[in-house]
């Protein structure tokens, strides 16, 4: 059986809704275009609101497709926007991945989105890990996987290309949390 996670759930802090091509201006603004957001990413800043309308419009058909569940994170406080967190389902595992808007930075948020999905994936039956990798340098990211209870397994090498360091591919941390 396939699992799939709910479109909508929220936090403390969060309401979460899938990722909507209605969103490409204020995700644009708020990281997609920062080239600090980008710095450990596979992707490179957007330099127009176009890029990140093809970028969302993939988000989309992810959902169609079941190939992937990205989720738009909004501040139940101010209503803004706040990032995103994405997961993939692949047999009896769920990889994470998610981009916090610098204007969210240390305050918490992606700790408690990724504290709700972890738990969530947990829950399921058919699932046994939940897992992540990080650039090596990337050390708020890492410290966001340890902090929701995620080990480190170890460092792989090569392992993904983050266009914004380097043109080789860099080494990264795999982080897990299993049954």
């Amino acid at each position: 059986m396939a699992v799939r996670p709910k479109a909508f759930w929220e936090t403390e802090r969060l309401t979460a809704r899938p990722a909507a091509s209605g969103d490409a201006q204020v995700m644009f603004d708020s990281y997609a275009r920062d080239p600090a957001v980008a710095k450990y990413m596979t992707w490179r800043p957007h330099q127009s609101v176009d890029e990140t309308l093809v970028f969302l419009r993939n988000c989309e058909k992810g959902w169609l497709e079941g190939t992937a569940f990205p989720w738009g994170l909004w501040s139940k406080v101010d209503g803004g926007f706040v990032g995103l967190i994405e997961i993939r389902v692949s047999g009896a595992a769920v990889t994470v991945g998610y981009a916090l808007s610098r204007s969210r930075w240390r305050q918490g948020l992606m700790s408690e989105a990724l504290t709700a999905v972890v738990r969530w994936a947990l829950a399921q039956q058919d699932v046994y890990r939940v897992w992540a990798t990080c650039d090596v340098d990337n050390i708020a990211s890492a410290r966001v996987l340890e902090r929701v209870g995620m080990q480190r397994e170890g460092t792989l090498r090569n392992w993904l290309l983050h266009p914004n360091i380097s043109d080789k591919p860099r080494n990264c941390y795999c982080y897990s949390i299993v049954k």
